[in-house]
């Protein structure tokens, strides 16, 4: 128990991770200034730092603490009081007690369904009193968290959380819990309050996005798809997008959605993490390379100027180097836009952490070059072949160049270009250059 304390005018919160991590750490931000907390000013100390955690990346917990370190030699330096430590998100979830009894400079532990009870919590340790809460109520947490005011003009909106899936090298099934949908009604309302508040792109969330499913307001049954639908009514919001989706998940009502909603942006999201069936039976992936192949397909009828992008692990126990170049084969199948890949680590506590033939580090380093080398050409190519297209692009905010501006176009592609355009704006654009990592586009200006 530490000694009591004023509390906190000024905060500072920290997300790493995932995209539903950057939503809860705005939603976080939201709470804390609706109790009349500041957030500091870039690069000016906090009262109150909230470390939004995620536990999915390697020595993610070493990073908490490496963070922890870094926040006490600043605070020493400038010979300042300690500030309230908190730590959130998924390490918070899977270590709470363990952070506790290591790091006694933390005074708030926080797991990702409990954050809307964060001003209690900072109260408790203002107070000198243990904060710790790593439930998972049944109750939903959004109801209790104040209104979005104020968005940029992208804002994410969380659909669904959790997940029932149990790939054996995850851990989101016991951070985030089961899967949970929201209900239509608060999306839909949440939706319209997110336009009024500026934002143009709507970008759906979720552990496994496309398995939401809801009741409309004449209790109808139904998925994401008329879910997208609803909010492709919304007057103001000019484009949808959602992830992360599961292949299991993507129903044909979903990818007829690519085809007839306007709003619904061309890209899709659709991890399959690797390319032998035999590596994803262990994984408990659930499906297989010829399914996933086959959803490709499917969408692509519909929507053939779809952008695919993916997730992919490499050396995961007991990947030979044929289970390897079957990866490679099937993304030289896809051809991928965009693509996320990571060396396996193990997680603890999740069934491939105690799994035979783990893979040799070296090896996982010599397969993940080759692999994002084939990766990182295929996107130089997708951009490439979107030379010479008129499209429409969404301002978000200033680039590194004087009069520069870096917006995003329907295919997700960061576009750059030489505008007197403010943030928020939409501009139709002739891309006219492409690089390995973005595009430049021309300002159409009326005559």
């Amino acid at each position: 128990m530490s000694l009591p304390r004023a509390l906190p005018k000024t905060y500072a919160v920290k997300s790493s991770g995932c995209q539903m991590n950057v939503y809860d750490g705005e939603r976080m931000a939201e709470l804390l200034a609706s109790q009349g907390m500041t957030a500091a000013a870039e690069g000016e100390a906090a009262e109150l730092i909230v470390l939004n955690t995620c536990h999915i990346r390697e020595k993610a917990a070493e990073k908490v603490y490496s963070d922890i370190g870094r926040i006490l030699k600043t605070a020493r330096a400038a010979g300042a009081e300690k500030p309230l430590i908190a730590v959130a998100g998924c390490v918070a979830q899977a270590e709470g007690a363990e952070i506790v009894a290591r790091a006694k400079a933390v005074d708030i532990v926080v797991g990702p369904q409990a954050y809307h009870r964060l001003p209690g919590l900072v109260a408790d340790a203002a107070a000198g009193r243990t904060a710790l809460d790593t439930d998972m109520p049944a109750a939903s947490k959004f109801g209790a968290l104040p209104a979005r005011r104020k968005v940029g003009p992208s804002a994410f909106l969380t659909v669904q959380e959790g997940c029932d899936k149990f790939c054996t090298y995850c851990v989101v099934p016991y951070t985030r819990g089961a899967e949970v949908s929201r209900p239509w009604g608060d999306l839909v309302a949440e939706a319209h309050a997110l336009v009024a508040a500026g934002a143009k792109e709507i970008t759906l969330l979720g552990q496994n996005v496309n398995a939401w499913t809801g009741e409309d307001e004449a209790g109808r049954p139904g998925g994401l798809d008329a879910l997208i639908r609803a909010l492709d009514r919304i007057d103001g919001l000019e484009r949808i997008r959602y992830t992360t989706s599961h292949p299991n998940d993507m129903t044909q009502a979903l990818i007829d959605a690519h085809g007839d909603v306007g709003k619904l942006m061309p890209f899709l999201h659709l991890p399959v993490q690797a390319g032998s069936d035999r590596i994803l039976k262990a994984m408990n992936r659930s499906h297989t390379t010829e399914s996933y192949l086959r959803v490709i397909e499917r969408v692509r009828a519909v929507r053939p100027d779809i952008a695919v992008s993916g997730d992919f692990i490499v050396g995961f126990p007991g990947e030979t180097e044929a289970d390897f170049r079957d990866t490679l084969t099937l993304i030289e199948q896809v051809g991928y836009a965009l693509a996320f890949s990571f060396k396996y680590s193990p997680r603890p506590g999740t069934p491939a952490a105690a799994m035979p033939d783990q893979v040799a580090p070296e090896e996982m380093d010599e397969r993940l070059q080759r692999l994002q080398a084939l990766l990182n050409d295929q996107q130089h190519a997708f951009n490439i072949a979107t030379l010479g297209r008129r499209t429409r692009v969404l301002i978000e905010r200033s680039a590194k160049l004087p009069g520069q501006m870096l917006g995003k176009s329907p295919w997700l592609q960061s576009v750059h270009l030489q505008t007197d355009a403010g943030i928020g704006d939409m501009l139709d654009v002739d891309i006219v250059a492409a690089g390995p990592n973005s595009v430049s586009g021309a300002e159409l200006v009326s005559a």
